[in-house]
């Protein structure tokens, strides 16, 4: 049986660019309908965070705030109360090895781009993912994780590789001062970004770099892990 690592983040509030503090989290559509497609294709699924903190789904993506309807919200909520398990009680990111998995996912939220962008045994983790040629897959802001991945030589893991992420112009649609934006962020590490339009399921990969654009791209991103495995 496959087995693939998902990396949530840990992390509850995001610093913005004037220095307040803003709650956050993990967006729940990201984890539910990444999680249960890799599930119902019979793949195996652990959850880590950084220190093995218990992660904090982003109130707003729950309910009419996040464009999720009550029905959507309820759902999300019982499936993350039925794997209530594994995100109640995560591995550490510092205890986990490339070696026990077939792949990484890293759903969104604002959160990684406060935790997972400068983690480094995500860093870790991911270079040795990748070296080895299994599957790197990063949703919406997910990709802020893959900023962790630049060796001591300063050379960024993923440079010069075709991927997508939450986009500058959906950043300043969703109306929020973040510190920075993690696609001219990734751009300027050398990453080639290819978007689709805002707010349409847009997925591309890069041999085992899988990237999905937004929420919307959360099951299309899932479904070609899937395919990817075999």
């Amino acid at each position: 049986m496959a087995r693939i690592l998902m990396v949530i983040t840990g992390a509850d509030s995001l610093t913005l660019a004037d220095g307040t503090s803003h709650p956050t989290g993990y967006w729940a559509e990201e984890v539910v309908a990444s999680h249960r497609a890799l599930r119902e294709a019979g793949i195996e699924v652990d959850i880590a965070t950084p220190g093995g903190v218990r992660p904090t789904v982003d109130p707003i993506s729950l309910d009419e705030r996040g464009g999720v309807s009550e029905a959507t919200g309820a759902d999300f909520r019982a499936y993350l109360d039925g794997i209530g398990d594994q995100v109640d009680r995560p591995l550490a990111l510092a205890d986990v090895s490339a070696a026990d998995y077939d792949g990484v996912y890293l759903p969104g939220g604002h959160g990684p781009m406060q935790d997972l962008a400068r983690d480094a045994d995500l860093g870790r983790l991911l270079a040795d993912t990748d070296r080895t040629g299994k599957i790197v897959a990063a949703l919406c802001h997910g990709p802020a994780g893959l900023l962790s991945a630049v060796g001591t030589d300063g050379e960024f893991t993923f440079a010069g590789r075709r991927l997508t992420v939450f986009t500058d112009e959906e950043e300043g649609q969703g109306g929020l001062a973040t510190p920075y934006l993690v696609e001219s962020r990734l751009r300027e590490l050398g990453a080639v970004i290819e978007s689709g339009p805002a707010w349409s399921s847009t997925v591309v990969v890069d041999r085992n770099l899988i990237t999905g654009q937004n929420p919307q791209s959360s099951a299309d991103t899932a479904q070609q892990v899937v395919k990817s495995l075999g």
